[in-house]
């Protein structure tokens, strides 16, 4: 599994590794019934306290991500694809809530976000030639 930790980053790193293994989750680079890193095991390699790991996993388990079994580990849950879609649909709306709560403290309209949205999405969408 690789993660990707910024000491730096405004994020704070339990939110970090949330983050970067759902993203391997919903991307398919993590199946179900993967295996994760025991929480000390982790703690040691990204060379953090075994609390911020700790709640990381429990994040994720509240998500429904990954699934802890006493004695054995916490591993990847099977997901079929409209759960995938649905949980790629709440990560979303998380990272659109933060936004528009930003875009409500400077006073951006309805109407520019959604201008905003619009360009955004037509500039990542894949161009098909004929």
């Amino acid at each position: 599994m690789d993660l990707i930790i910024s000491q730096r980053s405004d994020e704070p790193i339990y939110q970090q590794i949330q983050d970067q293994i759902t993203r391997q989750i919903l991307d398919g680079s993590m199946g179900g019934g993967t295996p994760l890193p025991s929480i000390r095991a982790l703690a040691q390699e990204l060379h953090i306290s075994v609390i911020t790991v700790k709640k990381a996993y429990e994040e994720l388990e509240k998500q429904g991500f990954i699934v802890t079994v006493a004695a054995k580990g916490s591993f990847v849950t099977e997901q079929d694809d409209e759960q995938l879609v649905q949980n790629q649909i709440r990560r979303i709306e998380g990272q659109l809530a933060t936004v528009v709560a930003e875009a409500s403290v400077l006073h951006i309209s309805v109407e520019q976000m959604h201008a905003i949205i619009e360009r955004l999405y037509a500039q990542s969408t894949p161009k098909v030639e004929n």
